[in-house]
C-alpha cells in the first residue's frame, strides 16, 4: 500500500529549529510532488523514533523504496533513494526525483517479476517417471506430468510422495505433492501409450498436470 517511504535524517536536539522546519518542509514538499505524480507515499516523521529504526521499520512492511533526506542533502539539492530488493542507494538529484523515484520503482517491478519468471521456468520440470517425479519433487521443483484426474489417484500421489525420512533436518518440507492446476496450455498431448504418474494407477491420464509440494 507504501510504495515510497520519506525519512528525514539527521535530526539532532542541537540542531536549530529553522533548519528543522526546513528538512521536513522539503520531506513535505517531496512527499505533495510524488503524490501528484500518482504513487503512493508516506513520509514518516515520527520524532520518538530514529531513522535507523524507521528503515527497519518499512523494510519489513516491504516498501520497495526509502528516501533519505538530511540537512546535507538539502545543501546539495538532492536525496538519497535506497532500494529494498537489492540495497542498493542512489544519490538523485531534486530537481529530477519524481521522474527517477517514479521510473526506478518500474524497474524494480521488472526486476523482481523477471527474477521470479526464471524462477518458475527453471523449477518447472515434466516427467512421465514415478521415480524422477519423486526425486524432482525432492528438489524443489513443480512438476507437469500426465495424470487421470482421479480424486483417489491423487491421494494416493499425495501420500506415496510424501517423505518419512526420519533424518530429515527438522522443518523440512516432506508433504506429498498436490495437484496445483491444468494448465490451459498443454505442453503436449497426451500419446496413446501414456500412463498416468502414479505406477498404481491403470486409468488413462486425461491430460498434463502441475503438481508441487506446499510449503
Amino acid at each position: 500500500s507504501v510504495q515510497v517511504v520519506i525519512v528525514p535524517c539527521g535530526i539532532t536536539a542541537s540542531m536549530k529549529e529553522a533548519d528543522r522546519r526546513s528538512l521536513l518542509s522539503s520531506c513535505e514538499q517531496l512527499e505533495k510532488d510524488l503524490k501528484d505524480k500518482g504513487l503512493r507515499v508516506k513520509g514518516d516523521y515520527r520524532d520518538n523514533y530514529s531513522p535507523g529504526w524507521k528503515f527497519n521499520h518499512w523494510e519489513l512492511k516491504g516498501v520497495p523504496v526509502r528516501v533519505e533526506l538530511g540537512p546535507k542533502d538539502l545543501k546539495q539539492q538532492q536525496l538519497v533513494a535506497a532500494r529494498r530488493d537489492t540495497g542498493e542507494k542512489l544519490t538523485l538529484k531534486r530537481e529530477t526525483a519524481t521522474q527517477q523515484l517514479a521510473d526506478l520503482l518500474e524497474d524494480i517491478h521488472r526486476s523482481m517479476l523477471n527474477q521470479a519468471t526464471e524462477d518458475l521456468v527453471s523449477h518447472t520440470k515434466q516427467t512421465k517417471d514415478w521415480a524422477q517425479f519423486c526425486s524432482l519433487l525432492d528438489e524443489k521443483n513443480i512438476i507437469l506430468s500426465p495424470f487421470c484426474g482421479d480424486t483417489a489417484c491423487e491421494d494416493r500421489i499425495k501420500k506415496d510422495s510424501a517423505r518419512d525420512d526420519a533424518t530429515l533436518e527438522p522443518g523440512a518440507p516432506a508433504m506429498g505433492a498436490k495437484s496445483l492446476c491444468i494448465p490451459n496450455e498443454q505442453l503436449e498431448a497426451i500419446l496413446p501409450g501414456d500412463k498416468c504418474i502414479h505406477p498404481a494407477c491403470n486409468k488413462k491420464p486425461q491430460f498434463y498436470t502441475l503438481f508441487g509440494r506446499s510449503y
